[in-house]
């Protein structure tokens, strides 16, 4: 039996072991050809073989190390122990391919995703781009990392000088909503860019790739180890109007741009709608 928590150094040891192998293995079948292609949501939010076969091995593997420990993933949900977890327990949070639609085109942003979460918190994360091998980690208080390199928020103050990367939805009517913020919010900032894997655009923020992220309709898979990733770089990862970051929104961007940002959404109204 597990008897105590581990630290999280520890957590994110075992999390990047499962998501080097996982992410081996999508690109392993990706090398072979894009198969069992179906959708969910929509007719456009589509889901592979791959995105299944991905997922199992990684449950499988946490099973194994940590038998004791329940997991959410983007495919098969919630499994393990019961929904009410014991103080101290761990849960896993995986999502086996973000980005999906780039991984059915042979676009080189797709990503593992995996994040240890004790007691409603977030305490490690992975994110590894199965494409290319770039891996970004970071534990609570430790620190976010690439490579070695100890990451730090962009330091712009001037939103209309911030390179800002977003997402959209599957839904018809969501995305006209997006649109609509997203034709509201161009004329305030340097430019927009969509990569398409919510994941890697919160690593890349924490970098300083892009100087600011925001998108809504987000699930715990899509940004619990890249928003933690995104927090230990320094930038405020957050909802609006004092909201965790969820499914209404999620907004990263350094205390310099915060406010802004978030201002200019809050008008645009990018947590309403569909």
């Amino acid at each position: 039996m597990q008897s105590s928590t581990p630290a999280p150094a520890e957590l994110l040891e075992i999390a990047v072991t499962v998501a080097r192998q996982a992410a081996g293995t999508a690109q392993a079948m990706r090398a072979e050809g894009v198969s069992g292609v179906t959708t969910k949501s929509t007719a456009t939010d589509v889901v592979t073989a791959a995105d299944r076969a991905v997922e199992r091995q990684a449950v499988a593997e946490l099973r194994r190390l940590r038998p004791d420990d329940t997991v959410l993933g983007e495919e098969y949900g919630d499994s393990g122990a019961g929904a009410t977890a014991a103080p101290g327990a761990v849960r896993w949070i995986l999502d086996p391919i973000d980005g999906t639609v780039n991984y059915l085109y042979g676009l080189p942003q797709y990503a593992v995703s995996l994040a240890a979460e004790v007691d409603g918190e977030v305490v490690a994360g992975v994110v590894r781009n199965a494409a290319t091998g770039d891996e970004w980690t970071a534990t609570r208080g430790g620190g976010a990392w690439r490579d070695g390199r100890r990451l730090r928020a962009s330091t712009e103050t001037d939103l209309g000088q911030a390179l800002v990367a977003t997402g959209f939805g599957y839904d018809a009517a969501r995305r006209t909503h997006q649109a609509n913020v997203l034709v509201g919010l161009i004329p305030y900032v340097r430019d927009i860019r969509r990569f398409g894997a919510a994941a890697l655009d919160l690593c890349l923020a924490a970098e300083g790739a892009v100087d600011a992220y925001y998108e809504k309709g987000l699930n715990a898979w899509d940004h619990a180890a890249g928003g933690l990733v995104a927090a230990e770089a320094g930038l405020r990862v957050a909802g609006l109007h004092g909201a965790a970051p969820g499914p209404d929104l999620v907004v990263a961007a350094p205390p310099a741009l915060f406010d802004q940002l978030h201002d200019r959404l809050a008008r645009l109204d990018a947590a309403g709608g569909p």
